[in-house]
């Protein structure tokens, strides 16, 4: 069969090639055309268009940047209907993929399936809409947004988390470093977020005798953003964030999927996630963010696993003082990884790209 599929990050860029992989096993004459990026092409297939020509984030970036977006949706929707496949494949990257979604099911018969679930039920529920409309088949990868669906009288899959499968393939595939004990900083992947957490983490870990201090460094982004951590004495790494989780003691770690790859690496962490205008954002949060938590940990979870320092509660104090309860000796670090263990259990069991495969496999047929 042959199978088009769009990943517009880093993330869904690793989440589809794995699911071409398991595809590929049940389907040997399996043909794919995507937009995406190298771990799709190690994968084989044709790649139309790098994710990284269209990956602009924040509206004045999408702005500036709006004809390049368009003529890129122009370009995959003629592509699209030209290769005619059997089913296309949607990851994650709601903004282009649910408007692609639209546009596939008014013009042509082709099945549009969804893997990694948009993440409506924290942000921009009203999306809903669109996916019953457009979307056929839906397939989680958490498992509280089964429930959220299902209030909306939409039926989804849940396949497992990726995550479980990534972690896990890579401890059996690398030794554990033996090394002193870190503190390992990872401020996330966008500038913004960097230049305004890096700086409280920082502060925060200089009072903390005793341990070497890692930056986890995207190696897309500039040596200068981290010029700061140099002066602090910490050590800025481009290794993948998997090789410096095995060796850290404990995180502080930005919101985001890198919370529930700390929780699966078994680091006691501290969720910090600090924006200016710290008022404006609990009024935004109280408004539209649908959710009780930031972190994915304490979303599936269920309640507070993980302390979450969000705008102006992110203060190196207070990550100071919640970093020092989960150290070795502290008294929240064995329940912190009581919770993880839980929050594993509640992911269920590893496989998700080859749960999806199955299912999908079993649609089309």
């Amino acid at each position: 069969m042959k199978y088009y599929l769009i990943a517009g990050e880093a993330s869904g860029d690793l989440h589809a090639s794995r699911l071409m992989q398991a595809l590929s096993e049940r389907d040997p004459e399996a043909e794919f055309r995507y937009y995406g990026g190298d771990a799709m092409q190690r994968v084989g297939g044709t790649l139309v268009r790098h994710y990284k020509t269209l990956a602009y984030m924040g509206l004045v970036q999408v702005v500036r940047h709006l004809p390049t977006i368009l003529s890129g949706m122009r370009q995959c929707r003629s592509d699209i209907a030209s290769w005619r496949p059997d089913c296309l494949i949607l990851v994650d990257y709601p903004g282009f993929n649910l408007k692609t979604a639209q546009w596939v099911k008014q013009h042509t018969s082709i099945p549009v399936h969804y893997y990694i679930a948009p993440k409506i039920w924290a942000w921009k529920e009203g999306r809903i809409r669109l996916i019953k409309a457009f979307v056929d088949r839906l397939y989680c990868i958490l498992p509280f947004e089964v429930d959220f669906y299902r209030r909306h009288h939409y039926p989804v899959d849940y396949v497992g988390n990726p995550s479980l499968d990534e972690v896990d393939d890579f401890i059996a595939k690398n030794p554990a470093p033996k090394s002193k004990p870190t503190l390992l900083l990872l401020p996330g992947s966008r500038r913004a977020e960097i230049a305004d957490n890096l700086p409280r983490m920082l502060d925060a870990v200089a009072k903390v005798s005793g341990y070497d201090v890692v930056v986890s460094r995207a190696p897309h982004l500039p040596e200068s953003l981290f010029a700061e951590a140099v002066r602090h004495g910490a050590r800025v790494s481009t290794e993948s964030s998997f090789r410096l989780l095995q060796g850290a003691t404990a995180a502080l770690v930005t919101s985001g999927t890198a919370t529930l790859e700390t929780a699966l690496f078994g680091v006691p962490q501290v969720v910090c996630y600090y924006i200016r205008g710290g008022w404006a954002l609990r009024l935004v949060r109280r408004l539209f963010l649908k959710v009780p938590f930031v972190s994915l940990v304490n979303l599936v979870a269920g309640r507070e696993v993980v302390t979450e320092l969000v705008g102006p509660d992110m203060t190196p104090e207070k990550a100071l003082a919640a970093l020092q309860r989960i150290l070795p000796g502290g008294p929240g670090r064995e329940t912190m990884l009581e919770g993880y263990r839980d929050v594993r259990r509640r992911l269920g069991s590893a496989g998700a790209p080859h749960h999806a495969a199955a299912l999908i496999l079993q649609s089309l047929k």
